[in-house]
């Protein structure tokens, strides 16, 4: 459940946040990255960039394109390893904040993975819970990715729960047949809440201008995950189907620029809100909310 504070904070998975204003994973790395531009104490708190057990190098380049409503990625989920993020990145983030949340992004390709990355940070202090990019293909099941199966799912959730006592967040794709059954099978497994939505699949081709036979594909990895302003109101439809079938908090996300798009979400039942796209055109805009959140009548 979701309460207000005395003071306007939030109470949301067991904890208070400051205000609803989050920065989405993998578009903050793990936030020293932008401490020289944005208070990062003054947001509700920070979901990390994805966390694997070995350090991942990712997609090809290019890894981003432009399109008119949003943007096409693939950075293939590089990050440094869970040693570099439990030595380095959480022990930084400790000692710079004091008020913002952290929420570790989890990504693997088995569901073990999942496992030991939460176990080994399950006990840091400066860990709120764990977001769990479901996304990611389980190569054990031929690539199927672990939140389009619910048994592998509900496995997934299951096993992630026995390993920690923190929150588990459930970060769905909006190409779920059902998002809104997906959802409460992976509640029945033990998740707490959910991040909704991630990116749905795209691609987009660069022509030559002197042969329109001439094509190749924008991304290095050919395809990517659709986000911007598109995602508005599909994140906007699956967090009230998820909020109505499960009662669970959900961060929602996709497409927020402005604090209209905030209030779309919370109107749709999200407790919190997470910008991404809009944080790599301009950084400020997550504190620009954040003022707008502390004006609203």
């Amino acid at each position: 459940m979701t309460t207000a504070t005395p003071l306007g904070a939030l109470s949301v998975f067991g904890t208070t946040f400051q205000n609803p204003i989050l920065l989405a994973a993998g578009t903050a790395g793990f936030g020293r990255e932008l401490a020289r531009v944005v208070d990062l104490d003054r947001l509700g708190g920070l979901i990390t960039k994805a966390v694997s057990p070995e350090p991942r190098s990712g997609n090809a380049a290019p890894r981003v394109a432009e399109f008119w409503g949003g943007m096409l990625n693939a950075i293939g989920l590089a990050n440094p390893g869970l040693d570099h993020v439990a030595n380095v990145e959480l022990p930084w983030l400790a000692a710079h904040l004091r008020q913002a949340r952290v929420l570790v992004n989890v990504a693997g390709s088995a569901v073990e993975d999942y496992v030991t990355v939460i176990r080994r940070l399950a006990s840091v202090a400066v860990v709120t819970g764990f977001e769990l990019n479901v996304s990611c293909p389980n190569t054990e099941k031929g690539g199927e990715e672990f939140g389009a199966n619910p048994t592998v799912l509900a496995d997934l959730v299951r096993r992630c729960r026995s390993s920690t006592e923190k929150p588990l967040i459930v970060k769905l794709a909006p190409t779920l047949a059902d998002v809104a059954s997906t959802a409460a099978g992976a509640v029945d497994a033990g998740a707490d809440g959910f991040s909704l939505v991630n990116t749905f699949p795209g691609t987009l081709y660069r022509i030559s201008r002197s042969d329109r036979n001439q094509f190749e594909p924008r991304l290095g990895y050919g395809r990517g995950g659709v986000s911007g302003p598109a995602l508005l109101p599909v994140g906007v439809l699956a967090t009230r189907l998820v909020r109505e079938r499960t009662g669970k908090p959900v961060i929602g996300m996709g497409g927020i620029r402005t604090f209209d798009d905030v209030e779309q979400y919370l109107l749709a039942g999200a407790s919190l809100v997470a910008v991404g796209t809009a944080a790599l055109a301009d950084p400020r805009v997550p504190e620009r909310l954040v003022l707008a959140w502390g004006r609203r009548g």
